[in-house]
Order: C-alpha cells, then sequence, then structure tokens
C-alpha cells in the first residue's frame, strides 16, 4: 500500500479480486503468466490490495504467490492471499489450509467465513457457536503470525435478512479478533441500492466493526450497491477488473473507481492514474482473451460516441453538453459515428476528428450528408467503418476516388474435388502506374484468395501493402426474406504497424462485398502510408 505522499492513504480500500473471484466468469482461464502480467497491470494502476487466488487449493496459486514475491516490485498494491477459516473440530495451527496461507508470503489475508446460519448447518455441517469459534480462532492465530487479516462473510444479506444477530454475531467476533475490515457479501447478487444502505448502517451501528462491500452483479446493481454501501459508511470496496466474475460477474473495479474519484471527489488511486484506466481494462480484457466491451461505461469504445445529430450540433458548441466527464480524465476519447441519423454537424466534426477540414463548406458537407444516408439505405454502415467513410468524405471534398489501381475484372472461385480437396482460387486484372498486371493465387477461401492476388499484383508496385494484415471479418446478411437472394454486408479490419481501421462493402453476393470492403481497405493504407494516387 502506498503512502499518503504516493497515492492514497489506508483509511480507504480499493480491493481487487480479478486474479481469484474473476478468474470464476465463464470463459476465464488464467495461466501463472496471465495472472503475473494482470497483477503488474493492477500495481500500475494504483489499486491498494490485489487478491491473488487460494494458495494451497491449487498448485497454479500456489506457484503465483511464490512468483509473485520473486518477479514483481509492487509500488502501490499489497498481495493478499484468499482462504477459509479453520476446519471444524481442528486447531489453526494444525489446519493444512490456515499453514499454506501464513506460507504463501503474502502479507493480507482475506478469510471467507459463513454469516448464514444455514449455511453453517447445511454446508459446514456444524454448530453456530464453533463456526463463531472457527472465525475467532482463525483471525487470532494470523494476526498473532503478523499478518493483516480481512474477513468476507458470505452470505452477509440474505443471512442478516434471516437471522440479523447471528450474522451480527459473526462481525463482531470477527471484529474482536483482531480483523481490519470485515466486508459484507452480496454472495447471490440478489440485493439493491437501498436494501445495501440500510444494513451497511445498521452494521456500522451494531458493531463499530470496519466495514467492506463485495457486490455480485447479479441484478445488474453491483456497482450501485457497492456506491450505496460507501455511502452509508463502507470504506473497503472490493471489484473486479471489467465486472468479470461467476455468474454475470462482480462490481466493476473502473466504473467504481471512477465514481469515486470524479463523482465523489475521494482520492482512492496516485495522481495520474485514472487517465491510465481505458487502457489497463483493455490490456487487461487482451490477456484474460475477452473482447473488451465497446459499452462499457467511461473506458468502452462507446462511452463518449456520439450519432444523432441533434447531439453533433450541441457537442459542436460544447462537448460537455451530452458527456458527463471530459473522456481524456478516464484515458478514453471523444467519437462521432456516421450514420443515417447524422446531421451536417456530425459530418462536420467527423471531417475534424478525421483531419480532412470541410471548411464550412455547406453545399459539400449537404452532399455528404445525402450520400451517407443513401447508402446506408443500401445496406452500408459507416460507424463501425470509419476508413471507408474516409475514403468517401476525402472524394466528395477533393472531386476524385482515392485510387491507387484500375481494376479490368477479378475473379473467385471454390472448388470441391472427388478426392475430398476444397480449392480456393482468385484472379484479378488490373492497372497500375501504366501497367497491365494479372496475378493468380490460392487461399484458405476465396476472400483469403483474392487477398492474396491483390498482394501478388500489388506489393512490387506499392512494398507499403507488406505492412498490411487482414485482422477481422465480419458477414451480415441484411434481408433474410430474399434467402440466397439476400443483400449482403462485409466488414473487414485490417492493420499496420500503427494501427487498425475497418471498411464496409454491400452486394447480393459475399464474394462482390467482400471486394468491396478489401478493395477500400487497400486504398486506405495506401492513404496513410502517404501514397499519392492516381491522376
Amino acid at each position: 500500500m502506498t503512502d499518503a505522499t504516493d497515492g492514497p492513504d489506508d483509511r480507504f480500500h480499493v480491493f481487487d479480486t480479478t486474479l481469484r473471484d474473476g478468474a470464476q466468469r465463464e470463459g476465464i482461464n488464467l495461466t501463472v503468466a496471465d495472472k503475473l502480467t494482470i497483477a503488474r497491470h493492477l500495481d500500475d494502476f494504483g489499486v491498494g490490495f490485489i487478491e491473488g487466488g487460494w494458495p494451497g487449493a491449487n498448485p497454479r496459486d500456489t506457484e503465483f504467490f511464490q512468483r509473485a514475491r520473486e518477479e514483481i516490485g509492487f509500488r502501490h498494491a499489497q498481495l493478499v492471499a484468499f482462504g477459509a477459516t479453520r476446519k471444524a473440530g481442528v486447531r489453526a495451527e494444525d489446519d493444512r489450509q490456515v499453514a499454506a496461507l501464513l506460507d504463501s508470503g503474502a502479507p493480507v489475508i482475506t478469510l471467507v467465513a459463513k454469516s448464514h446460519d444455514r449455511h453453517v448447518e447445511l454446508a459446514l455441517r456444524t454448530t453456530l457457536d464453533e463456526n463463531l469459534a472457527m472465525v475467532r480462532d482463525t483471525v487470532s492465530y494470523l494476526r498473532g503470525h503478523g499478518r493483516r487479516v480481512f474477513v468476507d462473510c458470505e452470505h452477509f444479506f440474505d443471512g442478516h435478512r434471516a437471522n440479523p444477530e447471528y450474522a451480527l454475531q459473526v462481525v463482531r467476533t470477527a471484529h474482536e479478533a483482531g480483523a481490519d475490515v470485515v466486508v459484507l457479501c452480496d454472495t447471490n447478487g440478489g440485493m439493491l441500492p437501498a436494501q445495501v444502505g440500510a444494513t451497511v448502517r445498521e452494521v456500522i451501528e451494531a458493531t463499530g466493526a470496519r466495514l467492506g462491500i463485495h457486490a455480485q452483479d447479479d441484478t445488474g446493481c453491483a456497482v450501485a450497491n457497492t456506491l450505496a454501501a460507501v455511502d452509508a459508511g463502507a470504506t473497503h470496496v472490493q471489484c473486479t477488473a471489467n465486472g468479470y466474475g461467476e455468474r454475470v460477474g462482480n462490481a466493476n473495479l473502473f466504473p467504481v473507481v471512477a465514481a469515486l474519484e470524479l463523482k465523489y471527489g475521494r482520492r482512492v488511486l496516485p495522481a495520474g492514474s485514472l487517465a491510465e484506466m481505458t487502457r489497463i481494462s483493455h490490456a487487461i480484457a487482451e490477456v484474460v482473451n475477452l473482447t473488451p466491451s465497446t459499452h462499457q461505461p467511461y473506458v468502452g469504445v462507446s462511452a463518449f460516441a456520439h450519432k444523432a445529430g441533434l447531439h453533433a450540433s450541441a457537442i459542436k458548441v460544447d462537448p460537455d453538453l451530452y458527456q458527463h466527464i471530459d473522456p481524456e480524465r478516464v484515458g478514453n476519447t471523444m467519437r462521432m459515428l456516421v450514420s443515417d441519423m447524422a446531421g451536417r454537424a456530425s459530418i462536420e466534426l467527423k471531417g475534424k476528428e478525421l483531419g480532412v477540414d470541410l471548411g464550412g463548406d455547406r453545399e459539400l458537407i449537404g452532399r455528404v450528408v445525402e450520400r451517407v444516408k443513401e447508402r446506408e439505405l443500401a445496406g452500408y454502415t459507416y460507424e463501425a467503418a470509419d476508413a471507408s467513410f474516409e475514403l468517401l468524405l476525402r472524394e466528395e471534398a477533393e472531386g476524385r476516388a482515392r485510387r491507387y489501381y484500375r481494376v479490368e475484372s477479378w475473379r473467385a472461385i471454390a472448388e470441391d474435388r472427388p478426392d475430398g480437396i476444397h480449392a480456393n482460387e482468385a484472379t484479378v486484372k488490373l492497372w497500375a502506374k501504366g501497367e497491365r498486371i494479372v496475378a493468380t493465387a490460392e487461399g484458405n477461401g476465396p476472400v483469403d484468395a483474392l487477398d492474396r492476388a491483390l498482394r501478388v499484383a500489388l506489393e512490387r508496385i506499392y512494398p507499403q501493402l507488406a505492412a498490411l494484415k487482414l485482422t477481422d471479418y465480419k458477414v451480415r446478411i441484411l434481408e433474410g426474406g430474399r434467402g440466397t437472394g439476400s443483400i449482403t454486408r462485409v466488414l473487414v479490419s485490417t492493420s499496420d504497424e500503427r494501427g487498425e481501421w475497418s471498411t464496409v462493402g454491400v452486394a447480393e453476393n459475399v464474394i462482390a462485398a467482400s471486394w468491396q470492403a478489401l478493395d477500400d481497405a487497400y486504398a486506405y493504407g495506401l492513404l496513410r502510408a502517404g501514397v499519392e494516387p492516381l491522376e
């Protein structure tokens, strides 16, 4: 944990459990290397505590703690080991799992304890008094070995509703045994903000314990429940990056921290860390191999994207009219989307964003607006294909299409042979810099074959194309009622060493739509490379 000169002090805790609770999300399977990488990102972000897992419960977590001690020089965070109270009828000093918590070397330990009477009797199969002794003995034992202890009261809110006096006894027992924080867990995620706030206030008044909150998101209220707990007096929030977690997930670290810093005015991160939030969110998403949520508050690419013409008109006057914060404060950017809902202000702002000065030319802007609306009516989408829109915009502004070759013809063949071999071949015939070029290539599919044929034809003349890489390909049928004759939209994502862009094609034939998207992708790649188009 950082001291007051380097970041927030100990009066308020930001506690991250991505490496344990977040890793329980369906589809996430972290290696030790993954966990180490995420821990570094979280430490860079400035959280105070990183819960690394359950040492002794599985070899992966045991190895993580060993390697984390040796390989990570934490600047802001303290590493936390997670485990359970001693078993019923076993002394804390004789419990192997408790010993593993000490062996982890973590300076902080979180103990999960039962606070719902039915869970004690049905899941632990012990008495209510023995459960209290398990909490008391384990906290005291770990405190006696110099560890800071937090206690997670599992199913607390449900337990408090069923048997409030017993739930409060668990909190008192943990507090009196030396737990620094007692965390109230909405384990089933069924609570609402008003209920959480009232319960937290009652527990503080009844026990005097320092409280934390751990909220699952099953009602979609985990962030709101966390903030309600803070309003009621909790000074410790447990979250996961991007809201990862079991079932529908946990309280999302990033909107919780942003709300605390920007809405509450409470400093909970080191200075300057909030501006790294979008980068950290996306970096962790890459490690867990999940596409970042485009509509996630604060850090999603759509969090500050504006589509409606009415919005654009106001933003042109003052961005704050339709944005609750300056996106740069969380490391994000404002984006203008171009669609059939676009007005003149949208086009003008989008042009500015793309570096195309429309100079307030109302006639030009009007032409672009009408062309966009016509093409979107035909099935094109420009909010997902900025590169195709920029080519359209420059064509209208410059009075000519940005083309680097003239196509004579192209064809793609998919062949199934009797021997079971599937062959895909494409041929392109084009003119570039006064030279007629015919190129043929094979590929994994007809679109891949077309891409390869274009490269064969053009890379000698435009060596910049060697840096281009197709990264994604999406197909959508737009008019399902026409069956195989439906209109097809293709979106292609392409990258070079400096970034990625998307292009769109629309046709009745999926190959023809793909060709349009590829054609735009190559034109935009050469534009980015500073190559002058053909006269």
